[in-house]
């Protein structure tokens, strides 16, 4: 702000005595002070506030405006309120060194003026970085530079506004990770997707326990256009603590101006991808029709090599990347290319070593095991976020193998990764994730069932039971759970149960009596277990 925009309206009621011909200096700051020699404590372009508690006579006034003139500030308001109407002698000397000087009247609080200046300066630097702003974002747009960190950096330090760039996995891309703790993060992207998924218009507003953030999309889903589950799932967030809405319209723009900024880094970044895609469809194919492992091998070296481009070290040798894990991935109640976008993103990190290829609603990955193990829970936990914005249709469900030793066993693994996800698609759940250690388990069989013939079986087996449970609260259902779990044992069972052996001896034989079955033999108990399993 300029010195003459505290004469202006809306401004405190300040009367100019001097210096009229000044008023086009820029004011940085205010400094409030009484002290005789205020001069150390300048650093030029302050609005210098002051009770005139320092002034004795006429000559204390020259010596007090020579200091602050020479420490570089820009203006003097004298307050009224302490010791009258501000002295000729004041003007005079303000008028031989060209020192604007503004009267406070004594109902003007100094704090008013502070805070006046405050919003001023405030908004005149938004302005400025909202400009800065803009012209980094066409930069990064025509040059396909970087520096999202260096920008989130300049915010913090000129306005001490925080902001942070966020994966809807909750990962940070760029911004003070240290300044947000992982469960802040993973609100505020369940907040964001819940809010894109019900269409609501951003930015969308978040409330935790450390207060306030404002969160704008910065993707696909940040166009004209309406948000898409499978662009918003993918999407990066721009979180930036503080309610904007709140905010002056200069600073609405300058976050709006980021918001586009991160919006087209996000789109150079895939724009990046769009080789390494045509590598991991190409892959597939080959894993797809059996290709000798020698064709498989090359598209793999081609991938490292792709990825030492970022990471600075020289691509790995076929023999030292030997090892592979492979994830198979379907999606349903979700728009095409969903999986493989949500895929890419979070498995992708800052090296983009995954391949990620795929079609429709479904997705293949194979990616480094040495370098990036992925275990079912791990994966099940990074993925969580995603449910907020899946809605009551959305699914996603994942298989994952066992790392193949070599380039020839992807094809294996590929089939084991296919046949964990049908066991992630007989679980209830939105996301779902289930690994190789399952494959051994029943769980893998009564997955490939269908689903008719799983219902008729466990109808058979339990509609009975269970409508006597119904009517009578008689525990049968409990008791067979806990029976079969002490592997027929009556002691340990009613032991559990805390009921006596003959009580239990009574509901067990109910339970053969409404199902024709006989629990002391093995083929009987393992059907009963499997119906509970489907249960």
């Amino acid at each position: 702000m300029r010195v003459r925009d505290l004469l202006a309206p809306g401004a405190p009621r300040l009367r100019l005595l001097a210096a009229e011909e000044e008023l086009d200096r820029q004011v940085s700051g205010v400094m409030t002070t009484d002290l005789h020699d205020p001069g150390r404590y300048l650093h030029g372009g302050e609005l210098v506030l002051t009770g005139m508690l320092w002034r004795g006579g006429p000559a204390d006034s020259e010596r007090f405006v020579r200091t602050i003139a020479a420490g570089g500030a820009v203006a003097l308001a004298a307050g009224e309120a302490e010791v009258g109407p501000v002295p000729e002698d004041l003007v005079e000397a303000c008028r031989r060194h060209r020192m604007p000087l503004l009267a406070v009247p004594d109902d003007i609080a100094f704090g008013t003026v502070t805070e006046f200046i405050g919003r001023q300066v405030s908004a005149d630097r938004a302005a400025d970085l909202a400009a800065l702003v803009d012209r980094h974002r066409l930069l990064v747009s025509a040059a396909g530079g970087g520096g999202l960190d260096a920008v989130l950096d300049l915010l913090g330090g000129d306005l001490d506004l925080d902001c942070w760039v966020l994966a809807p996995t909750g990962a940070v891309i760029a911004g003070p990770a240290d300044r947000l703790t992982a469960e802040d993060r993973d609100q505020l992207v369940r907040a964001h997707l819940a809010a894109q998924r019900q269409r609501r218009r951003p930015p969308h507003r978040a409330r935790l326990a450390g207060g306030a953030y404002s969160l704008l999309p910065a993707g696909a889903s940040a166009g004209p256009e309406a948000p898409q589950t499978g662009a918003l799932l993918a999407d990066w967030v721009l979180a930036v603590a503080g309610d904007v809405t709140e905010w002056t319209t200069k600073r609405q723009q300058l976050a709006e101006n980021l918001a586009r900024l991160v919006a087209a880094e996000r789109h150079r970044r895939d724009e990046g991808r769009r080789l390494r895609r045509r590598l991991a469809d190409e892959l597939l194919a080959l894993l797809r029709r059996d290709a000798d492992p020698g064709e498989i091998s090359r598209t793999l070296y081609a991938s490292s090599a792709m990825a030492a481009r970022y990471e600075n070290p020289e691509p790995k040798s076929q023999a030292q990347e030997a090892s592979w894990l492979v994830l198979s991935a379907e999606g349903t109640g979700l728009p095409e290319g969903t999986v493989r976008a949500v895929l890419e993103e979070a498995l992708g990190g800052t090296s983009d070593r995954a391949l990620v290829a795929g079609a429709g609603n479904g997705a293949v990955v194979v990616l480094p095991a040495l370098d990036t193990p992925v275990p079912a829970d791990t994966l099940r936990e990074l993925l969580a976020p995603l449910e907020a914005g899946l809605g009551s249709e959305g699914r996603i469900t994942l298989g994952v193998s066992a790392p193949a030793s070599e380039a020839g066993g992807l094809r294996g693994a590929l089939e084991e990764a296919r046949h964990a996800r049908r066991i992630a698609a007989a679980r209830v759940g939105r996301v779902c994730v289930a690994g190789p250690e399952e494959l051994a388990s029943h769980v893998l069989l009564l997955a490939a069932v269908p689903d008719e013939v799983r219902r008729a079986f466990r109808s058979r087996l339990l509609d009975k039971v269970i409508a006597y449970d119904i009517e009578h609260q008689a525990d049968l259902v409990r008791t067979l759970e806990a029976f079969l779990r002490s592997d027929g044992s009556w002691t340990r069972c009613a032991g559990q149960l805390h009921v006596h052996v003959n009580t239990l001896r009574y509901r067990i034989g109910r339970i053969e009596e409404l199902t024709g079955r006989d629990l002391s033999r093995l083929e009987d108990r393992v059907d009963f277990y499997l119906a509970l399993e489907l249960a």
